[in-house]
């Protein structure tokens, strides 16, 4: 489902017929909700739900792509996330400087061994990183905590000390994780475009004390962010 004006092609909500276009993708409806109140409606920018995990992100990101009459020039998944105690605080936000496949690959009793060290394709999608400075900048100039680094895609959600732990080593500088963009950077990948991640971060990564999540404060930052990638993004 993607949220903009009016639908052109089955399931591709499209704005006008011309111009540089950004899609934003989502994994559940409020945090579609969120990044639609902070575009305002700005016809530049079509936001799509595609679902939870790497799998449906990816399938969502290229249907649309493969879809959409019209070019894209840039991709961002965009949503809410986990930080990396000492890296990315509850209430700050995440630019992306890689976006990184964290658990695609093998477990050896000596350690995880990602798919590259496998030779089956890379485990990390390098971001633009003029374009990610610059967002990141302008977050910054606007009052929010911004931090750059590695977001990790997952499929299953970090839950203890220990696992957080052996991520924060394994890739260095990790700032926070979520499930979808890695799923979102490969299908853009495949169109030659490219593609930044921006989690908002509600909760430490780690043991799951939904009691210290704070959900509904990191979609108030999301869409506040949201205004802000209005005048930054191309």
């Amino acid at each position: 489902m993607i949220s903009n004006i009016k639908t052109e092609t089955p399931g591709v909500q499209k704005s006008h017929e011309s111009g540089r276009r950004i899609l934003v993708v989502t994994a559940v409806q409020a945090e579609q909700e969120a990044v639609l109140r902070g575009l305002s409606g700005d016809k530049k920018f079509d936001i799509l739900l595609a679902g939870v995990g790497p799998a449906a992100a990816a399938a969502g990101t290229a249907r649309t792509l493969a879809k959409a009459g019209y070019g894209y020039e840039l991709v961002v998944s965009a949503g809410i996330g986990g930080g990396f105690s000492g890296r990315a605080g509850v209430g700050s936000l995440v630019v992306s400087s890689q976006i990184v496949a964290a658990d695609l690959g093998v477990n050896t009793p000596e350690g995880f061994v990602g798919i590259d060290e496998l030779g089956f394709g890379p485990t990390v999608i390098q971001v633009d990183t003029v374009l990610a400075n610059r967002v990141a900048g302008a977050l910054y100039a606007a009052g929010f905590t911004v931090v750059t680094g590695p977001v990790l895609t997952v499929s299953a959600g970090t839950g203890t000390a220990a696992g957080a732990a052996e991520l924060a080593q394994r890739i260095p500088g990790a700032a926070a994780e979520a499930m979808e963009g890695y799923g979102v950077a490969v299908a853009a990948a495949d169109y030659g475009l490219p593609t930044l991640e921006i989690r908002a971060i509600s909760n430490l990564i780690g043991p799951r004390d939904l009691t210290k999540w704070r959900i509904k404060e990191a979609l108030d930052i999301l869409e506040a962010a949201g205004r802000i990638l209005m005048e930054v993004l191309p």
